[in-house]
């Protein structure tokens, strides 16, 4: 397994592991319509785009994309960064990969120079984030309005 940073010849092979998790993973939290939208806003397109002002970085596992994660700036602040784009093949979800993508984001400098990150989880990733000591944001117990929590952890 190999961890490196995405580039665009990465894009197509990623939005299609993306698209698989949240048809596989995803859709026992969500409608089939819902992750369709966010299959959508995942394109390989969106990913070239997203890799412009965050760090993403994808997992290698005998030459195929098995994972992807991005840390970046939160809503351009110095000392706040939030994680996006978490996502594990279904095939390889179990095994530690997730994991792996923490540590990674959480060794990135956008890491290591926030006072406090923020993730914006799905239904199906919430206990996953509790177990690196995220936790919900002060009045965001629930899903907001796009069916996300909003998760936090201070350093």
């Amino acid at each position: 397994m190999n961890i490196r940073r995405f580039t665009i010849s990465d894009a197509q092979e990623t939005a299609a592991m993306i698209a698989k998790t949240l048809r596989i993973s995803n859709v026992k939290d969500y409608t089939p319509e819902m992750m369709e939208e966010c299959v959508r806003s995942l394109s390989s397109e969106n990913l070239i785009e997203r890799a412009g002002w965050l760090h993403f970085y994808v997992v290698e596992n005998d030459n195929r994309i098995i994972g992807c994660g991005g840390i970046g700036p939160y809503w351009g602040k110095a000392d706040e960064s939030s994680l996006f784009t978490i996502f594990v093949d279904p095939e390889c979800q179990g095994k530690g990969i997730g994991r792996a993508i923490i540590n990674t984001l959480e060794q990135d400098e956008f890491y290591l120079r926030a006072k406090r990150v923020e993730i914006p989880s799905s239904i199906t990733a919430v206990n996953f984030y509790k177990k690196f000591g995220y936790d919900h944001k002060p009045g965001f117990e629930e899903p907001d309005e796009e069916n996300i929590y909003r998760l936090e952890k201070f350093r």
